[in-house]
């Protein structure tokens, strides 16, 4: 029978994030009642039922924490669905987030995904600076944002199922970008008499000073105009990237984490945007996935 306590939720999938999410839930005095694809160590106090249909019967919100979108399909395939918000916290694509919020709909519940931007030690801690996307059902959001809350904070992005995977995406990417660079600054100071625990908190203060450029970035886009407030112009910032590659090269590192961007810089300079920032190479990707998609759908089938 179906719980609408506002204290009682099922969990399926406990993995290191889906223990730490029961875990946070059961330290505020929620009833939890879980379901794994295989046995696993429980958190003390939960219920555990012994399918899944069963733990999806077992109450109105439903937290699913799996390994990808083919895991949550095969998890919930012939489940009765009906009156259920799931809440999708399994990492996936934009698009893997609509087409799961039809086929869920279609079975009779409702869908919320979530993108979490935290690891699991982070989860359920008082300002450890966790918190998680939220995207689709509003009505599934406003009913259970308390709950929500507890292991992490919520930030609710929209109706559109597909925003929440997307905005995580997209500071994921961000993150990795960063990474990059880190990794080359690094290999580029390894065979010197240079400290890396002295490097590290110079990289960090320049790469803190240096995220600031988004908010450049981010008034171009939305003015259109690409030249606003540069100071240093792409035509520049490509001359010098010859010296960073002639550098890596003294150091004997390789360039390979740079020169696909450097590559975008250089297309851009030959089109005629030497006078702007970095914000066109933006414009730049978005053709070259946007030629590549015509380019499919021209091919005969």
């Amino acid at each position: 029978m179906i719980t609408h306590s506002n204290k009682a939720l099922t969990v399926l999938g406990l993995g290191d994030m889906g223990s730490a999410l029961t875990r946070s839930w059961l330290a505020a005095g929620y009833d939890v009642t879980v379901w794994n694809r295989s046995p696993r160590t429980v958190p003390e106090a939960a219920t555990v039922a012994a399918t899944v249909s069963e733990a999806v019967t077992a109450n109105r919100l439903v937290v699913v924490c799996l390994l990808d979108d083919a895991s949550v399909r095969a998890s919930l395939d012939g489940v009765d669905l009906t009156g259920r918000d799931i809440v999708n916290l399994t990492t996936s694509t934009p698009g893997e987030a609509r087409a799961l919020s039809d086929w869920i709909g279609a079975r009779g519940g409702r869908l919320l995904d979530g993108g979490i931007m935290a690891v699991p030690s982070m989860i359920g801690v008082a300002d450890s600076g966790a918190y998680v996307f939220y995207s689709g059902c509003e009505e599934a959001h406003e009913t259970h944002v308390a709950a929500l809350a507890v292991p992490a904070a919520v930030n609710y992005v929209g109706p559109d199922p597909g925003f929440a995977a997307l905005y995580d995406m997209a500071l994921l990417s961000a993150m990795w970008g960063m990474f990059a660079g880190a990794t080359h600054a690094f290999a580029l100071i390894g065979g010197e008499d240079i400290s890396p625990m002295e490097f590290a908190p110079l990289m960090v203060a320049y790469q803190q000073a240096m995220a600031e450029y988004a908010y450049g970035t981010a008034a171009q886009l939305a003015s259109g105009d690409y030249t606003e407030g540069v100071e240093s112009n792409l035509a520049m910032m490509v001359s010098t990237n010859a010296t960073l590659l002639r550098t890596a090269a003294e150091q004997g590192v390789s360039a390979e984490l740079l020169t696909p961007f450097m590559a975008l810089m250089d297309r851009r300079v030959a089109e005629g945007g030497g006078k702007e920032s970095t914000t066109g190479v933006v414009d730049l990707l978005r053709q070259r996935v946007s030629a590549a998609t015509e380019a499919r759908g021209s091919q005969p089938g």
